[in-house]
């Protein structure tokens, strides 16, 4: 009898044990279970978080319209499906005083480094983010079929009208302004000088045959069949070269993806395609 009843307390021992032992390793399960699922919940969130839609808002110089819009951004939305670009174009002068009134951009490339420098001394522009991206060419062009005896960037005196971009407001027209003072012909051309908004009114004024004659840059002057260039102005008449630099707005709400932006126009692709425009990299 005194051995059944010792038999009975040990089966009873082991019974309990074993249910002890069970129980642990099913709360072991389930913290393991909980720890899963709470990581799974971590990287679902971070992945949202990385594919959150971006939109960013370019201010570019009217002459890089044709290559942003073209090729450059739908490469870049390509690369990067959450983020969409939208892109105002005028002249560097005007997209600089917007910027000042507190347009929303996010990215600013200017067609002279004037206007870039202002925007960064303002603190409107961060610059540890500006490049000095690409240079330029400015170029003496009329209409394809004027019969004006032009040859020489020089003989631009030779036409009784002319169109050249605002000096005050246009980086092609203060560049114009500049070779022709230095080659002595400033006063005589501006007397007969009609002022252009920005780069592409130039450009259309020539083509139009509302001018006889224009000076543009030689990307603009490649955008269209309407136009031919006579000369490029003479290396000594100015003292830098066109340069285009571009740099991450201050004010931006989405400084990484804008600065992923900047990053991008600075790669071998997206260079190919400024030099397939006529812009030349500036190293």
């Amino acid at each position: 009898m005194r051995k059944l009843q010792k038999a009975g307390s040990v089966l009873l021992t082991v019974v309990l044990a074993g249910s002890l032992v069970i129980g642990c390793g099913a709360k072991k399960d389930d913290s393991k279970a909980d720890d899963t699922k709470a990581t799974k919940t971590e990287e679902t969130t971070e992945s949202a978080k990385e594919e959150e839609p971006v939109t960013l808002m370019v201010a570019a110089a009217a002459s890089l319209q044709y290559s942003y819009e073209d090729k450059l951004i739908p490469m870049f939305e390509k690369e990067n499906p959450n983020i969409t670009v939208t892109g105002t174009y005028d002249s560097s002068g005007k997209l600089q005083t917007q910027i000042e009134e507190g347009i929303e951009a996010d990215v600013f490339m200017s067609a002279a480094t004037k206007q870039m420098n202002t925007l960064v001394d303002e603190s409107l522009v961060d610059k540890d983010t500006v490049v000095d991206l690409l240079e330029n060419k400015i170029v003496l062009i009329t209409a394809a079929d004027s019969t004006l005896d032009l040859k020489e960037f020089t003989d631009i005196t030779k036409a009784q009208t002319v169109a050249l971009g605002d000096p005050e407001s246009v980086p092609v027209g203060q560049y114009s302004k500049e070779a022709l003072t230095n080659l002595g012909l400033w006063d005589e051309v501006s007397a007969k000088a009609s002022l252009g908004t920005n780069v592409t009114e130039v450009l259309n004024q020539v083509a139009e045959g509302s001018a006889d004659a224009g000076i543009v840059y030689a990307t603009d002057a490649a955008t269209t069949d309407k136009v031919k260039v006579i000369a490029e102005a003479p290396a000594d008449s100015l003292a830098e070269p066109a340069i285009y630099p571009v740099g991450v707005v201050t004010a931006s709400k989405n400084k990484e993806a804008a600065q992923k932006f900047v990053d991008f126009l600075g790669t071998g692709e997206a260079i190919a395609v400024f030099e397939d425009y006529g812009f030349i990299q500036n190293k």
